[in-house]
């Protein structure tokens, strides 16, 4: 079987564009991408491949990797906004009075 650059029809792909997509899907679309990334591995790592199928595979893989740090991030950065507004110091003698 050979690898393209492009998934396989009804494999989403995981580009940069998509990881910025605002909404809940975004961690549907970075686990889908971390699991096209392992059936990559495993395809390379079986020494099954010729060397173009290789080389589209690491391209393949390489675009993956990237949308799963930018999902991340962007994940990140909106951790640090909700702990900015909500969480404040806890203070144990406001919990004991109420």
């Amino acid at each position: 079987m050979a690898l393209s650059a492009s998934p396989e029809p009804g494999q989403p792909c995981a580009g940069a564009s998509d990881a910025a997509s605002p909404g809940p899907s975004n961690p549907d679309r970075f686990e889908a991408a971390l699991a096209e990334l392992e059936g990559i591995v495993q395809k390379m790592e079986s020494g099954s491949l010729s060397l173009e199928q290789s080389l589209a595979a690491y391209r393949r893989g390489a675009e993956l990797v990237a949308a799963a740090r930018k999902a991340l991030a962007d994940v990140e950065q909106q951790v640090r906004i909700l702990e900015a507004d909500v969480l404040k110091p806890f203070d144990a003698a406001q919990a004991d009075e109420s």
